[in-house]
């Protein structure tokens, strides 16, 4: 086995790579690593070879620590491998980076990989391998969500909508009944009116949101590429909703979702995600993934609604090991935990104040 760097010329064997494996993922993409790469990221793809042939791959994503010399790497839903329980080729792997972390001054690897937390044996080798479970990594509050439902979308349609639950097959057929239609976008200025809903959303239901131009680098990164979709449902002319979907190999991901404060009652929401559902099957896809739901499935929890909604299509609820950090600086890694959460949480403050500066102007 040998390690290696990759480069833009070879993103088309990368990607085959991660698409073709049972635990490939858009984040571990050679396109998503490009868009981190416009967003203060730097992005270093890493492949492990055995007789010319890509075994492993492993996509990190590098950032500097403010005010500091040293970096962290982060791995999204990484490492991909050919298979997940061949030990030998993953410690390979955590040496590999442990390498370009001395190169780099990265003081951590941070990881939150595709794996159940069924799968006890993993959560064994992580901890055996020297990885640390990390602070901060349930439900919403790790870098991705730790529950998700996910849909296999192989069987008919027909299917698929005999198993929703019998609300959402209503909803949907309201949706259909008051006139709700959906479309691709198709421009720049879909992109525009997609992210004015998205900030509706995020006005009516507080949520802080990327800005504009974060959008504009997925459209030119990965939508222009055929490695995304941004869909949009409209009600008497109007844009009433939007989703973006993520693409990876026969997986597809509901990674963003808006709508507005009108019109509500015509179900564009439902609508709009059983296209994409159809659109995925009709382009491929076998899995379906709805992306982040509490994991505290009381009716009392504040996302109760997002969870049934999401539950209503009937996909598999699954929760993920969590996030688990190799340190390769401990004394600066236990400063930078302590420091982290005061860091961050001034950012948002100082967001929050400059959207209430911009809305009194």
């Amino acid at each position: 086995m040998k390690a290696r760097l990759i480069g833009e010329n070879e993103k088309g064997q990368f990607d085959a790579f991660v698409e073709e494996a049972t635990k490939g993922h858009f984040l571990q993409s050679y396109a998503w690593g490009n868009v981190k790469g416009l967003t203060n990221w730097v992005p270093l793809r890493l492949v492990v070879e055995d007789n010319c042939k890509i075994i492993a791959a492993i996509s990190l994503l590098k950032r500097k620590l403010p005010y500091l010399v040293y970096s962290l790497f982060y791995a999204p839903r990484g490492p991909v491998i050919n298979d997940i329980k061949d030990e030998k080729t993953m410690d390979f792997i955590w040496q590999e980076v442990a390498k370009l972390a001395k190169e780099h001054k990265a003081i951590m690897l941070k990881i939150d990989p595709d794996i159940s937390l069924h799968e006890h044996e993993f959560i064994d080798y992580f901890q055996r391998t020297g990885f640390k479970r990390a602070h901060g990594s349930e439900g919403f509050e790790g870098t991705q969500p730790r529950f998700v439902f996910r849909l296999d979308i192989s069987p008919s349609e027909d299917i698929l909508l005999a198993n929703m639950h019998n609300k959402t097959r209503y909803n949907l057929r309201v949706a259909v009944k008051k006139g709700v239609t959906i479309r691709e976008a198709t421009s720049k200025e879909d992109l525009d009116i997609f992210y004015q809903v998205l900030v509706e959303t995020a006005e009516r239901d507080r949520f802080l949101i990327r800005n504009k131009q974060y959008f504009e680098i997925i459209w030119q990164e990965m939508v222009t590429k055929g490695k995304a979709k941004i869909f949009l449902g409209e009600f008497e002319g109007r844009v009433i909703a939007g989703t973006l979907l993520m693409l990876c190999g026969e997986k597809a991901w509901y990674l963003y979702g808006a709508s507005s404060n009108d019109h509500r009652n015509v179900m564009p929401n439902y609508l709009i995600q059983w296209h994409m559902i159809k659109w995925a099957k009709a382009h491929g896809c076998k899995m379906y993934d709805f992306r982040g739901v509490p994991g505290e499935l009381t009716e009392d929890n504040p996302l109760y609604g997002l969870y049934r909604f999401k539950k209503g299509f009937n996909g598999e609820f699954i929760g993920f090991i969590g996030e688990y950090d190799l340190v390769f600086a401990p004394f600066i890694y236990k400063l930078w935990n302590l420091a982290e959460p005061i860091y961050y949480k001034l950012i948002r403050k100082w967001i929050r104040f400059k959207k209430k500066i911009k809305g009194k102007i």
